[in-house]
């Protein structure tokens, strides 16, 4: 871990990080965020009994994830633009009965992909809120938490167990 925050310069202005020096490697992010609909609501989505006017709420989430990952760089201010490799989202009903939003994101660049990851994340859940809230607005965006990266100065792999 740094002992100092990499977008403050020595005065403490933001300033975007200077990856000119670095090395070309192949890098890659996953990122998770969880949705805890109510019950009567999982129930419609699960038995495809939700036609909104925007579409099939999973199907236009991944579409929102995916295209949330590739403007990260208007959305947070001091990330570099990137052109990202790949880009999955996946969404899935875990054992708890809450909606899993997975967002894996890679690229060969000097700089990694965990904020594309997580904004893909993010984006995809808030666009099942979005898309949802017509039936309830006891809606909860529970997490959104970085789960693996490799490449760079170090990879890292989250373990297991829930917050």
């Amino acid at each position: 871990m740094s002992e100092k925050f990499t977008h403050l310069d020595d005065s403490g202005n933001p300033r975007m990080v200077d990856v000119g020096a670095k090395a070309l490697t192949k890098r890659t992010a996953t990122a998770q965020s969880i949705v805890v609909l109510p019950e009567e609501v999982l129930g419609l989505l699960q038995n495809e009994e939700i036609h909104t006017k925007k579409g099939p709420v999973f199907q236009t989430a991944i579409l929102a994830g995916l295209m949330a990952a590739k403007k990260t760089s208007e959305l947070i201010p001091l990330c570099h633009p990137l052109a990202l490799d790949n880009c999955k989202v996946g969404i899935r009903i875990n054992e708890q009965r809450e909606v899993v939003v997975d967002c894996t994101a890679s690229i060969t660049a000097k700089t990694g992909v965990e904020m594309e990851a997580l904004t893909g994340a993010s984006i995809a859940a808030l666009t099942i809120y979005d898309m949802c809230k017509a039936f309830s607005h006891d809606i909860v965006i529970k997490e959104t938490r970085l789960m693996e990266k490799t490449g760079g100065k170090q990879d890292f792999v989250r373990s297991t167990e829930r917050i």
